[in-house]
C-alpha cells in the first residue's frame, strides 16, 4: 500500500480534529462525574455545559434544547419514539436508523433527483386525523441531496404534524439552523465533522413533547438517563466550534465531477439537478461494480465508499438510488466520494488520475479502445 493514503470518505467518518483531540485528553485527565457536587464533579459539569453551548451554536439552538446521545442512531430512534405520535411518515431515502426505528411507518416517495415528493406528503397527511410525526433528512448521506426542509415543515405543521430532521450529514458542512428551519427535533453526530465517534445529540425544540426512552438518573434534564460521556462531549463541542464555518469544497466537487464525466461521458452523477452538499459526489462507473472500484482505489491508496457505511463492512446495492428510480444494475456501479475538513486539492487530482486508470483497465473508455486500435 502507498505510504500516503488519500481519505475521501468523510460522510462515513471524518478524522478527529486536533482541537477535539485536545479537549478529550484534557477531560480524560481531569476525570469526574458531572452529577457530583464536589469540585471535580463541578468541573466535569462545566465541560459538558460549555460543549452544550458549542453544539447549540452550530445549529442555531438554545443550549437547553440539546440532549447528548451516543450518536446519530440513538438520536434518530429517540426522536421517533419520543415524539409520541401514532403515525410516522418518513421519506424513502432516510438512513436505516430512521427506517428501522419504528414499526408500521409510512414511506413517502422521492422524485428522480432524490427530493421528497411534497405533494404525496401533503396527501398522506390529509388521509388521517391521527397525530403524525414526519421525518425527513436534511442531506442524504450517499448523494448529498439537500431536502427542502422548510417546505416540509410548512406542509407538516399546517396538518398539525411534528417534524424530525436527521441533520447528521448536513451539520458542519453547510448552515443548519433549528429555528429558521422550524423543525421540532434535529439529530446530530460528532464524527461526521471531526468529532469523536460514539457521541451525538438530539436537539428538541422548546415546548414540543418528548418522552425519554430509558429510566435512571435525572441526567440531561430528565431526557436521557445515564452518566454523560464527558470526554466525548467535550470533543463534540470543540469539533462543533471548528466546523462552524462549514466546508468550502464546492469548486473541488465540481472540478471532480466535470473531469470524471470527461473520462466517462456515460457516467451518471446522482442528484445532479438538485441542491447538494458541497463535499459529496455519487457517480457511476459504467460497467464496473462498486465493490471492484472500492477495492481497486483502496489498493491505490484512496479511500472512498459505495453507498452508506453502516452495513458491517458489506458493499450492498444502494436503497437510496433504487428509491430514486435507478436501475439495479446501474446502482451496483455507484461510488460515493466525500471530502472533509482536512482534504486538499491534490486529493481530487489524485482521485481523477486513479479513477481514469481504473476505467481504462476495465476496457470501458474511448481512450482504451483507441489504444487497442
Amino acid at each position: 500500500m502507498p505510504a500516503a493514503y488519500t481519505y475521501l470518505d468523510h460522510n462515513a467518518t471524518s478524522p478527529l480534529r486536533p482541537a477535539a483531540f485536545d479537549a478529550m485528553v484534557e477531560a480524560l485527565q481531569a476525570g469526574g462525574n458531572p452529577s457530583s457536587v464536589h469540585r471535580v464533579g463541578r468541573t466535569a459539569r462545566a465541560r459538558v455545559d460549555w460543549a452544550r453551548r458549542q453544539v447549540a451554536s452550530l445549529v442555531g439552538a438554545r443550549p437547553s434544547e440539546v440532549v447528548f446521545t451516543s450518536g446519530g442512531t440513538e438520536a434518530n430512534n429517540s426522536a421517533l419514539s419520543g415524539a409520541g405520535r401514532k403515525r410516522v411518515l418518513v421519506s424513502a431515502v432516510e438512513h436505516d436508523s430512521v427506517l428501522k426505528a419504528a414499526n408500521g411507518m409510512e414511506i413517502v416517495p422521492v422524485q428522480g433527483n432524490g427530493i421528497v415528493d411534497l405533494g404525496i406528503l401533503e396527501q398522506s397527511l390529509a388521509a388521517s386525523s391521527e397525530s403524525v410525526l414526519v421525518s425527513v433528512m436534511f442531506a442524504n448521506n450517499e448523494t448529498g441531496v439537500l431536502q427542502p426542509i422548510a417546505d416540509v415543515v410548512r406542509v407538516a405543521h399546517a396538518a398539525g404534524a411534528l417534524v424530525h430532521c436527521d441533520a447528521v450529514q448536513g451539520a458542519g458542512k453547510v448552515s443548519v439552523d433549528l429555528h429558521s428551519l422550524g423543525v421540532d427535533y434535529l439529530s446530530l453526530s460528532a464524527h461526521k465533522f471531526g468529532g469523536p465517534t460514539g457521541v451525538g445529540a438530539l436537539v428538541v425544540r422548546s415546548n414540543v413533547p418528548f418522552l425519554p426512552d430509558r429510566l435512571g438518573g435525572g441526567q440531561e434534564s430528565n431526557r436521557r438517563a445515564g452518566t454523560e460521556n464527558v470526554a466525548g462531549i467535550a470533543g463534540f463541542g470543540a469539533a462543533a466550534t471548528e466546523a462552524g464555518n462549514g466546508l468550502a469544497t464546492r469548486e473541488w466537487r465540481d472540478r471532480l465531477e466535470a473531469s470524471l464525466l470527461e473520462i466517462a461521458p456515460a457516467a451518471r452523477i446522482y442528484g445532479a439537478s438538485a441542491d447538494r452538499l458541497p463535499n459529496t459526489t455519487c457517480i457511476s462507473m459504467p460497467g464496473v461494480r462498486a465493490e471492484t472500484q472500492v477495492m481497486a482505489l483502496d489498493l491505490a491508496g484512496i479511500g472512498v465508499s459505495a453507498g452508506a457505511a453502516c452495513s458491517s463492512g458489506k458493499v450492498t446495492r444502494s436503497a437510496v438510488l433504487l428509491a430514486m428510480g435507478v436501475e439495479p444494475a446501474e446502482a451496483e456501479t455507484a461510488l460515493r466520494i466525500s471530502f472533509g475538513w482536512n482534504s486538499c486539492f491534490d486529493d481530487i487530482e489524485r482521485l481523477i488520475a486513479t479513477w481514469r486508470d481504473l476505467y481504462i483497465r476495465a476496457g470501458r473508455s474511448d481512450i482504451s479502445r483507441a489504444r487497442a486500435a
